[in-house]
């Protein structure tokens, strides 16, 4: 007689759309690891704007329809398929990416992106480790090539990404500016490497910043929401500055002779563009960062898998990003 095959709770997509189209289903089979996979037990998983985008239909990649939303998981190894040398079942763990989607109660991941979590980093940590960091890492030294002693603004800095860029950049010997719109986005972005902080909802903000960089302006800006403020940006640059896009949610006017009068660069940074060999980098000098200490991530809001809808909704029209949102699972 054959096995009841296992049912779990997963978040379904069957139609793209706003968040009322995530559905939570209880019926949902439980995955079984392929060659070089491992399943998950799902504790937390992260939230990211760009999740709202896919599950909008409105990206420029799409999954198949129905699909599981979420990548960035923590949780304890369940199982292991054929050929998977270094994990086992009970290793505490977080993903950069899964197969199967993280909004569940168990996922799927291929083996080499799937990482150890330090003892000392809870699962709410671990889910907050994935798309934030290794995007930062990229956007900061693959596509900005930041170097020590180089001034950087992370605008946006006290969400999952903008924190992650933070101590990355203190990390690696950078003067590290920030923004946030509230003033418990301020004290997390100064406890988390920044220098210096200022509220980029003050009509000012932008006046404050040149008077403090002085004639030098800035290196780098690590851009979080390029729409609103790629042409402030591009006044607050130094000679052969560079802007680099990370987050967009619209089209916005500017004037390429802002460009020119610096030969200043405007750059795009996407984990999806990343190569096999950035992300080999990208995981060791975080993975190191954990053994250092540095890197440590800020949880912020937390919801259960039900109230995700409520999720998707926040992390876009909330006032002032605090921490990395996660959803807890188990």
């Amino acid at each position: 007689m054959a096995t009841q095959q296992k049912l779990m709770r997963a978040i379904r997509v069957f139609e793209f759309g706003g968040p009322q189209v995530l559905k939570l289903r209880c019926d949902v089979p439980v995955p079984e690891p392929k060659e070089n996979q491992v399943l998950i037990k799902v504790h937390a998983c992260g939230v990211n704007p760009v999740e709202t985008y896919i599950r909008s239909g409105t990206y420029s990649r799409i999954p198949t329809l129905p699909y599981t939303p979420g990548s960035d998981v923590a949780g304890v190894v369940e199982s292991v398929g054929r050929r998977v040398g270094h994990l086992k079942k009970g290793d505490r763990v977080f993903t950069t990416k899964t197969v199967t989607g993280g909004y569940a109660e168990y996922t799927i991941a291929s083996e080499h992106t799937v990482f150890p979590l330090p003892e000392k980093m809870d699962f709410g940590q671990g889910a907050s480790i994935g798309i934030p960091y290794f995007t930062a890492f990229h956007a900061l030294i693959h596509r900005a090539q930041a170097k020590a002693g180089e001034t950087v603004l992370v605008h946006g800095a006290s969400g999952g990404v903008g924190v992650a860029a933070c101590q990355i950049a203190r990390a690696y010997g950078l003067k590290v500016l920030g923004t946030a719109g509230t003033e418990e986005g301020k004290e997390i972005v100064l406890k988390n490497g920044a220098h210096k902080v200022f509220n980029h909802r003050e009509a000012d903000y932008v006046q404050k910043i040149k008077e403090y960089v002085g004639e030098s302006g800035l290196n780098v800006i690590i851009e979080m929401l390029s729409n609103v403020n790629l042409q402030k940006d591009l006044q607050l640059l130094s000679f052969r500055g560079r802007v680099i896009v990370v987050g967009c949610r619209g089209p916005i006017e500017i004037n390429p002779r802002d460009t020119m009068n610096k030969e200043s660069s405007i750059i795009g940074a996407s984990l999806y563009c990343c190569t096999k060999e950035d992300f080999l980098e990208s995981s060791a000098a975080l993975l190191a960062g954990m053994e250092m200490g540095w890197l440590w991530p800020v949880v912020g809001p937390q919801y259960p898998l039900e109230n995700v809808e409520q999720a998707h909704e926040d992390i876009i029209k909330s006032q002032g990003a605090l921490g990395k949102m996660i959803l807890v699972i188990n």
